[in-house]
């Protein structure tokens, strides 16, 4: 008997709830054996236990980045937040009592 005739087999015997529990494992088999890789950059990023950081390695870090390519909608939706946003009404004297 094929290993898909076994499971077909076990899953019309087995209740809902294991049915459901199974599922979702699955399902997470198939998420995980479908993850990329990471890259080289990742991995060496992911090996640093400990990061001091001051403004001039930051400043070294920005130029490993690279350039924003792309449409930039950051004003379109700045105005957006800005026109649907309410004014606070605060009726207590201090509400985060």
């Amino acid at each position: 008997m094929k290993i898909k005739e076994q499971l077909i087999e076990e899953i019309e015997s087995a209740p809902d709830a294991l049915l459901t529990e199974t599922l979702n494992f699955l399902r997470f088999l198939k998420t995980k054996q479908t993850q990329v890789q990471p890259t080289q950059h990742q991995v060496e990023f992911a090996s640093h236990t400990t990061v001091n950081s001051t403004g001039s390695s930051l400043l070294e870090h920005l130029k490993t980045i690279g350039t924003w390519e792309g449409d930039d909608l950051v004003e379109e939706c700045l105005n957006l937040v800005i026109a649907s946003r309410g004014q606070a009404e605060f009726n207590e004297d201090n509400p985060f009592e």
